[in-house]
């Protein structure tokens, strides 16, 4: 195993160009995940999380997507300025993803089956019979009820958590050394999403994989993760070891999505909310993007956007008022 990383994203910035509008959907983001790790990406809707996952992919539409910066570095390729072909290659083999909306992601007009084998005969020497084998055995892993016979079926004859576990077979299939999980579980029941974080954590195991995890779910990312980086209005305004940023967070967007957690030890009338929403992708705002939400904010933070700086070693922070104290 290598000191450097296996994905590099440095300063990335997307960009889109809709009615004589420039929306910034994600600005100046950067991150790094080494081989045999989880990364958890966590924020509300509209944060850039997926904008961020589908970048590494390269498929953001184009137009109206537009790379305004940054490189996105994986395997010391920055995969921005990679010929298509050799893009094409990559999807699906060495870079696998599991994509939020398993309807739209698969091909209506393909069995299921069929869709895994046509990735494995891309990226993999198997024969015909051998990668149908291996189909039925992937969606056997996901916990497909009835394997053989669901390989015959089309998308639209499963339901939402059924088309969600062929995705995820289709995207473990070539286990890839680099894995991307956008919201993978949203569409499951409780056990099978502990199945199917168990079998990622598997192939990360087995294969030394690297994982980048995008999710909303807090209970997730403490229990899968290694790291975590935190994202607000198209920037990253925290990142650190998962188990350091549970102990003490300490940006306030962190802060309050830590109060919003349930909690079953403590009995409330009403669970704790962010007062307020995410500025939309096209507001000009000077300043910290959080400061019209935060309780801390000052006329600094309205006027000047804070920096990410390093509070320890690996935990990272933008905000005037940090080091806080940690949530109660």
């Amino acid at each position: 195993m290598t000191d450097a990383p296996l994905l590099d994203v440095e300063d990335l910035a997307v960009e889109f160009h809709v009615g004589g509008t420039v929306q910034r959907a994600v600005q100046g983001v950067s991150l790094s995940l080494a081989r045999g790790r989880t990364l958890g990406v966590v924020g509300e809707s509209g944060c850039g999380k997926s904008v961020t996952s589908l970048s590494i992919m390269r498929l953001v539409p184009q137009p109206p997507g537009v790379y305004a910066g940054g490189a996105i570095r994986f395997d010391g390729r920055d995969l921005l300025t990679l010929p298509e072909a050799e893009m094409r290659a990559l999807r699906g083999g060495r870079i696998g993803m599991i994509f939020q909306e398993p309807m739209t992601s698969l091909n209506p007009v393909y069995t299921c089956g069929a869709q895994i084998e046509e990735s494995l005969s891309v990226h993999s020497n198997l024969s015909p019979k051998a990668a149908r084998e291996r189909a039925i055995e992937m969606l056997d892993l996901v916990g497909l009820p009835s394997p053989r016979q669901r390989a015959d079926d089309y998308p639209h004859q499963l339901s939402g958590g059924q088309r969600q576990r062929v995705m995820i077979a289709l995207a473990l299939a070539n286990e890839p050394d680099l894995l991307i999980a956008d919201e993978p579980t949203t569409a499951l029941d409780v056990t099978i999403q502990a199945q199917i974080l168990d079998l990622m954590g598997d192939l990360r195991g087995r294969t030394g994989a690297a994982v980048m995890l995008v999710t909303h779910d807090l209970g997730v990312v403490a229990q899968t993760c290694d790291d975590v980086v935190v994202m607000y209005a198209g920037r990253v305004v925290e990142k650190a070891p998962t188990a350091a940023l549970f102990a003490d967070p300490q940006h306030p967007y962190t802060v309050g999505l830590m109060a919003a957690v349930p909690r079953i030890d403590t009995a409330v009338d009403r669970l704790t909310t962010i007062p307020g929403s995410v500025p939309p992708p096209w507001s000009k705002i000077t300043g910290c993007r959080f400061a019209s939400r935060c309780p801390l904010a000052s006329e600094k933070c309205r006027t000047q956007d804070p920096p990410l700086r390093d509070l320890s070693p690996g935990h990272g922070v933008a905000c005037w008022h940090a080091p806080i104290e940690a949530a109660a």
